[in-house]
């Protein structure tokens, strides 16, 4: 007699361990991948075909690859994705990972490798990647186990997201890549991550130094827009009726033109009512920032003065780093913040500071650098006056390295968080052109594809990422491309001064040197070259409806005066200006 059956258990499916790793990342919210195949990474390749939902775009260098999921990530919060194959083609990854580690920017990057019998025979492309990463990720591992691949691809999507975000690195032997593997997708989920709440005690600590202070500042970093807490930030300084400072990885937290918007304090990227602001004050709670050299100058003396700080970071590393908090607090931006506003809701506290902010109000209105300059050649902050006023506030800015970087941040205003992108300290020349594609793709992934992206760049970084103009072509891709032409290593000629030189930094030749337009119809696009000051906005509408109209990136090349400077200094207290103020 026999029992009851027994249900089958049902076989677990046997996939190719690549299709595990796409599934894995389309499950993580990966709609777009960039990279290029080669021979060690044609495994995953396949896969990318065979399971479909993420889109490719092939570039013509690795290097624009992660800066293409550097500009995605930053734009949708979400993990970018870049491919390379072995050898060079990992190692041209290098620089994205600095410059997304460098900026907190969530990233993965997979490589193909070389056999795994042959990683110690200097096989043909066989470089030790993960060993070169590690200084400039988060987490960098080769899989030597085909059953580990979806468990490693999720732990590299936890790492990258959680807390600090930054880049990771997975390499994988072809060998290891063409193997199958026992893996059903739906039991498998994304891992937690786990959050950093504040502890009370340090937040009504923190509420009681700024409730004492008489002239207070909230300074709020590249975290806060992180983490998502721009409205927290808004709900809390509006509540107490704070004024506030970013800096230049936190621009766009909140409209610059907000009436308690202090601006960036700075030896560069900075305004002058913001260094007096923030030298006049006697108290900073600084939120998810760095304290970088930039923002502080090389000696900390005199930013630090006699104030009291307070730092609140999710990294406890950094606490202590630069300044010395009197009170540091290890906590996510948006936790922290949203606490505070709870402690000063609950107490019913609002500290007078009406005499400060009316001194705030002076300052910002008086302490300006002006922009409506009529000159032949065409100087810079005219530029930016241009481009506030021909471009609204959704539009999406991309930004890199050079003296346009620093008459950017004086300059150009931001709206929103997310909308002002920028490689704040790595500071890669040519990062514009890729990150534009990266930020144009992610608005398309969010339904705003219609979006207007503009990149700000110069005549020299342009040049490093030219190729990458054909990546947009083909993939229709639109944005604007406005160049501040100087014809010169601009931020080095002017770094070169002290030196008492001039070397090695003109690049001007023939009548005006490289002839940009010519190059971007070259790739299938367009672009117009402006010499006058009355000829900027007419050429940025022409530009407007170009891209529009082809789909496809447009050049508004500005020839700007070729030796002009902009303000620089040691100290926050001694920027020297080089233009008349207001």
């Amino acid at each position: 007699m026999s029992g009851p059956a027994v249900p089958a258990i049902p076989a677990v499916p046997v996939v190719p361990a690549m299709e595990a790793a796409v599934r894995v990342m389309r499950d993580e919210g990966v709609d777009v991948a960039f990279g290029c195949p080669g021979a060690a990474n044609l495994p995953l390749y396949r896969a990318l075909r065979d399971v479909g939902g993420i889109e490719h775009l092939i570039v013509r260098h690795e290097a624009a690859a992660a800066h293409m999921a550097d500009g995605w990530a930053r734009t949708n919060g979400r993990v970018g994705v870049a491919l390379a194959t072995s050898g060079p083609g990992a190692t041209n990854l290098v620089t994205g990972l600095y410059t997304a580690f460098a900026d907190s920017v969530p990233m993965l990057c997979v490589t193909g490798q070389a056999v795994t019998a042959k990683l110690h025979q200097e096989a043909f492309q066989a470089v030790d990647i993960v060993g070169m990463v590690r200084p400039v990720t988060k987490w960098a591992v080769q899989v030597r186990e085909a059953a580990q691949v979806p468990w490693v691809f999720r732990e590299a999507f936890r790492v990258a997201r959680e807390g600090r975000p930054g880049p990771v690195l997975i390499d994988i032997p072809v060998d290891v890549a063409r193997r199958t593997i026992r893996y059903d997708a739906t039991a498998d989920a994304p891992l937690p991550l786990r959050a950093a709440p504040p502890h009370p005690a340090a937040v009504e600590a923190a509420l009681d130094l700024l409730l004492r202070a008489r002239r207070p500042l909230v300074l709020a970093g590249g975290g806060v827009i992180l983490s998502g807490a721009s409205a927290v930030l808004r709900e809390l300084v509006e509540q107490l009726g704070v004024p506030f400072q970013v800096t230049l990885m936190g621009k766009g937290a909140i409209e610059d033109d907000h009436e308690l918007n202090m601006g960036t304090t700075g030896i560069q990227t900075s305004q002058r009512y913001a260094n007096a602001s923030f030298l006049e004050a006697d108290f900073v709670l600084a939120v998810g920032a760095r304290f970088g050299d930039r923002h502080t100058g090389a000696d900390t003396a005199v930013y630090r003065g006699d104030r009291t700080f307070v730092h609140v970071d999710v990294e406890p590393t950094q606490l202590g780093r630069v300044i010395e908090p009197d009170l540091g607090v290890v906590a996510d931006a948006r936790l922290f913040l949203a606490a505070l506003l709870e402690a000063a809701r609950r107490r019913g506290a609002r500290p007078e500071l009406a005499a400060w902010r009316a001194r705030c109000r002076e300052l910002k209105l008086t302490l300006l650098r002006r922009e409506d300059f009529d000159d032949v050649p065409v100087k810079a902050p005219r530029v930016y006056k241009e481009l506030n006023e021909a471009f609204g506030e959704d539009t999406h800015v991309v930004t890199a390295i050079g003296l346009y970087q620093i008459w950017g941040g004086q300059h150009h205003k931001a709206h929103r968080p997310r909308h002002y992108q920028v490689c704040g300290q790595a500071g890669p020349l040519g990062w514009e052109v890729p990150a534009a594609i990266g930020v144009k793709k992610a608005l398309e992934g969010m339904g705003r594809g219609g979006t207007e992206v503009v990149g700000v760049v110069g005549d020299y970084g342009f040049q490093y990422t030219v190729e990458e103009l054909a990546v947009a072509a083909q993939y229709d891709i639109p944005f604007v491309l406005v160049m501040l032409n100087n014809e010169y290593l601009g931020l080095i000629r002017q770094a070169s001064v002290g030196y008492g030189m001039n070397y090695q930094v003109d690049l001007h030749y023939d009548e005006t040197g490289t002839d940009h337009v010519a190059i971007m119809r070259a790739y299938g696009c367009s672009g117009r070259r402006v010499t006058h000051p009355a000829e900027i906005r007419p050429a940025l509408e022409w530009a407007r409806k170009q891209a529009a109209a082809t789909s496809r990136p447009v050049l508004v090349e500005i020839m700007i005066e070729r030796e002009a400077n902009t303000p620089h200094g040691t100290d926050i207290d001694a920027v020297r200006e080089f233009e008349p103020p207001l």
